[in-house]
């Protein structure tokens, strides 16, 4: 009953003409981002969030996760048929699905995987309905020092799945939390870093360091390349879309799989939709009996990573929401977005918000529908997105940015700002730095002081309260899991590309 009516709530509110056309707009906006390879929908929902602060939280909110899996659909477009992955989360979609494309089945590529990322979306939004509210109940009985253990576990969790080795996210997890200590101490008022600049007193702003690490570093390396002449487009017509019954029954079982790979791997803080459809990828090829077809066009190869990458986009909302913790990269910026509104996400953001939570919800299956007219019937339309020039985009982008930014404060050090951390994103970059660590480093650092100065007061000192109940140690047990399994895939990779040198 109790979910019942926080549809009808949700109905209420996405259906909305405010609703419809933020939720338009966002999937529309999140499919040429997707589209168009090299901008990143990380970034784009950096450069997007300003935005966002004129409306309501819920308006606000459908328009950026819009973006978000707006992008999915969109970044498989250009992995199938120019193989250059739109956005990271569709990388592995370049593996089957552009082969595929090259024996003349680009447009059942497309279908299967706009189908699959439609299931895949409409199942992670259903486990995010009926799971939100009991983990959000298990929430309410945590202390500080439990909440303090979740943080700690998400950060661990981001620095695990890190592209770039665990040491290095880990040095860009601290870093963040450094920065994030900038301003004012609230308890004691003495300044932090601030090096008596007024600007600095409230801390560094969100939005400089999201748009500056996550926006311009792309511009700045997109234009460092040289110029090369762009990989053939494949042309596609609607008719040529229809899977037989054979391709069908092939990626359905793909599907189901990949579905529940994306649900589990998007509750992980952390892990997210980049892990998700890789290990989906990892699940169907061991469970083929032609695993040496992989990658050669091999149907399953896109329908289920397709599936789990969308279910997972869908559920990291789960720990982001219930938790207060980012189930990854592109959550914290929804976890900013949200804390900059005054709402603080956590186990009762579903009761004391029911109409942001619902309004989401059924925001989710409307921009699903919307995507399958967007990405099916004008295929055409976003492949002619690829011959957009660089001379046009890339200024765009930047003036965008800027606006965006000065927007917030009004004030001009929020640009100067911005672009240091431009550069150091850039910089970051070149040097094989992880920058998604560095910024959740950033937002749950003065919440991870704040639980670990109350658990030291509640407790009089004693440091043995942070390891006081049952679930502190299974959250900290799992954490050095998460940790153990990263270090050994980082070993494997070691041998096995020493092994490869050698033979």
């Amino acid at each position: 009953m109790i979910m019942l009516d926080g549809l009808l709530l949700g109905v209420e509110v996405a259906l909305s003409w405010q609703g419809l056309l933020m939720c338009a707009i966002g999937v529309t906006l999140g499919t040429v981002i997707g589209v168009l390879p090299g901008i990143g929908v990380l970034a784009s929902v950096s450069l997007l969030m300003p935005i966002t602060f004129g409306y309501p939280p819920a308006i606000g909110l459908i328009m950026l996760s819009g973006v978000f899996y707006g992008a999915a659909y969109g970044g498989s477009t250009t992995s199938i048929l120019m193989n250059l992955p739109g956005t990271a989360n569709t990388a592995v979609t370049c593996l089957d699905g552009h082969p595929m494309a090259q024996q003349g089945r680009a447009g059942v590529a497309l279908f299967i995987t706009t189908i699959a990322s439609f299931i895949g979306s409409i199942g992670g939004a259903i486990v995010l309905a009926v799971l939100s509210m009991p983990l959000a109940n298990l929430a309410r009985n945590f202390g500080s020092q439990e909440y303090l253990a979740v943080m700690v576990l998400g950060l661990m969790a981001a620095a695990a799945f890190a592209t770039y080795g665990l040491a290095r996210a880990m040095a860009m997890t601290a870093l963040g939390i450094l920065i994030g200590l900038i301003g004012i101490d609230l308890n004691t008022g003495l300044e932090r870093y601030t090096f008596g600049m007024p600007s600095l007193f409230d801390g560094v702003p969100i939005v400089a360091i999201a748009i500056g690490l996550f926006g311009l570093p792309e511009v700045l390396a997109n234009l460092s390349r040289r110029d090369e002449a762009p990989p053939p487009v494949i042309s596609v017509t609607l008719r040529e879309m229809l899977p037989t019954r054979e391709d069908m029954r092939r990626s359905t079982p793909s599907m189901v799989r990949g579905g529940l790979v994306g649900c589990l791997f998007g509750i992980l803080p952390g892990a997210g939709s980049l892990l998700a459809s890789f290990m989906s990828y990892a699940v169907e090829r061991n469970s083929s009996k032609t695993p040496e077809k992989f990658g050669t066009g091999m149907i399953e190869g896109i329908a289920g990573p397709e599936t789990a990458n969308n279910a997972a986009i869908q559920t990291a909302f789960i720990p982001t929401l219930s938790l207060g913790v980012p189930g990854d990269s592109t959550m914290a910026i929804v976890l900013v977005a949200l804390i900059y509104h005054g709402i603080d996400p956590g186990p009762n953001f579903v009761t004391q918000h029911p109409n942001i939570f619902w309004g989401l919800i059924v925001s989710f299956l409307i921009g699903n529908l919307m995507l399958l007219v967007l990405n099916l019937p004008f295929i055409g339309l976003w492949v002619k997105m690829l011959r957009i020039p660089n001379s046009i985009l890339y200024p765009a982008i930047v003036v965008f940015s800027c606006i965006g930014v000065y927007s917030v404060r009004l004030m001009p050090s929020d640009l100067f700002l911005m672009a240091g951390c431009a550069v150091l994103g850039y910089l970051m970059r070149s040097f094989r730095l992880d920058a998604p660590p560095l910024l959740l480093g950033f937002v749950l650092g003065p919440m991870m002081e704040e639980h670990f100065r109350r658990t030291l007061l509640i407790s009089r000192g004693d440091p043995a309260a942070f390891l006081s109940t049952g679930l502190t140690w299974g959250i900290y047990l799992l954490m050095i899991a998460m940790v153990g399994w990263s270090l050994w895939r980082n070993a494997l990779t070691r041998r096995r590309v020493k092994a490869q040198a050698a033979g």
